[in-house]
């Protein structure tokens, strides 16, 4: 029974094969089990069929399975072994026989099922194409058309595929709408309900204003200098820590870079947003005194086992170092990985006095009991 031109079905095949790599027996197990799905579809029928469709001349044939026995119940399922010595006189009680069917009409239905076969895996050869492209730059920054600005939920035009930019993604201070191009960095590249790549991207992560460094200043792109870490307020403040393994590179000169022009690129591309470019050092006292810049340091007492800091900074910087709402402080603390207390001079002197009286005071007793 012929399903299909076999010319058609041949360079069909062979496309799959070559441009999107499915191998053709893959394609043919397809299109055979689809055909036992059409068949038992159409023609209602309760055997168990079996469809071989031979690869070159692109014929099909569908069987029904049969079981050979001595007494047929279910003469659908089963035949007679004098029945059987019929097709094959070598068959035994037990052995299963193929008697080939000749539907009516199963031709059509064939060359139907099996372009629909052809056309769903080329969609899905598609999508897993593309689903590798962007999975491969995850950790990249993108540039997408606003589609949808709706409900919190940003739809970015990729060209191949959709960005997705859910609520917490974005800046909060940031507004869009349809057509306005938008910067983002890919998060993640998932499968949606239907199998189709979504790409989830994002203008929040610290990972984002990493790369926009990279981009913007050569000596972190080269690996002269090194972007340590990264702490976000999205919208208001940013910390940035880098290092520069060679002594004579300044890495937060270069990344400030002459009059300002080469941070300031950056923190238009962040709306505004403002960043302190830090220089990271292996002393965690020198690394969390720097990262509660602009705030001046008195003395900075660390304790490694619990991996925090107790910080001494003069009264008049208390509410600098600490921040708005706490933000200097919470983002040192992020870009250092060190919990950090933060104490005025004042308040530090009051805490030793205090802890001085209490040492006093523990110091009479102890005395009075020895006189009784």
């Amino acid at each position: 029974m012929k399903m299909i031109d076999n010319k058609e079905l041949e360079i069909a095949l062979e496309t799959l094969e070559k441009e999107r790599g499915i191998k053709k027996e893959y394609l043919i197990e397809q299109i055979e089990a689809a055909l036992i799905v059409a068949y038992k579809n159409n023609y209602k029928d309760s055997e168990n069929v079996k469809v071989v469709m031979d690869k070159v001349t692109g014929e099909t044939h569908i069987y029904a399975v049969k079981e050979i026995v001595e007494n047929v119940e279910n003469p659908v399922t089963q035949i007679s072994k004098e029945d059987a010595a019929k097709i094959n006189k070598k068959l035994e009680v037990g052995d299963t026989v193929d008697i080939e069917l000749n539907p009516r009409n199963f031709g059509r239905i064939a060359a139907q099922t099996a372009k629909q076969v052809i056309i769903q895996k080329l969609r899905e050869a598609e999508r897993d194409i593309v689903f590798g492209e962007f999975n491969e730059r995850k950790g990249e920054i993108v540039s997408g058309i606003v589609q949808k600005a709706d409900k919190g939920l940003l739809v970015l035009d990729l060209g191949k595929l959709e960005g997705i930019m859910p609520a917490k993604e974005q800046i909060p201070k940031e507004s869009y709408k349809v057509n306005d191009k938008v910067k983002a960095y890919v998060v993640d590249v998932v499968r949606g309900t239907k199998g189709a790549p979504q790409v989830i991207v994002s203008r929040t992560a610290g990972d984002f204003v990493k790369k926009l460094f990279e981009f913007e200043i050569p000596e972190i792109y080269e690996g002269l200098i090194e972007v340590k870490s990264v702490a976000r307020d999205p919208g208001n403040r940013c910390k940035v820590a880098v290092h520069a393994s060679n002594e004579n590179i300044d890495p937060v000169g270069s990344c400030v870079g002459q009059k300002g022009v080469r941070i300031q690129n950056i923190i238009n591309e962040l709306s505004g947003e403002k960043i302190d470019v830090i220089e990271w050092d292996e002393d965690p006292a020198i690394f969390i005194s720097s990262a509660l810049l602009p705030a001046k340091v008195m003395a900075v007492d660390v304790n490694e086992d619990e991996k925090s800091a107790r910080v001494i900074v003069p009264d008049d910087q208390l509410s600098l170092a600490i921040g708005k709402a706490g933000q200097n402080a919470r983002l040192a603390a992020r870009l250092t990985g060190w919990k950090i207390d933060i104490k005025s001079e004042s308040q530090f002197r009051q805490m030793l006095a205090e802890m001085q009286e209490e040492s006093e005071e523990v110091e009479e007793v102890s005395e009075e009991n020895n006189e009784e």
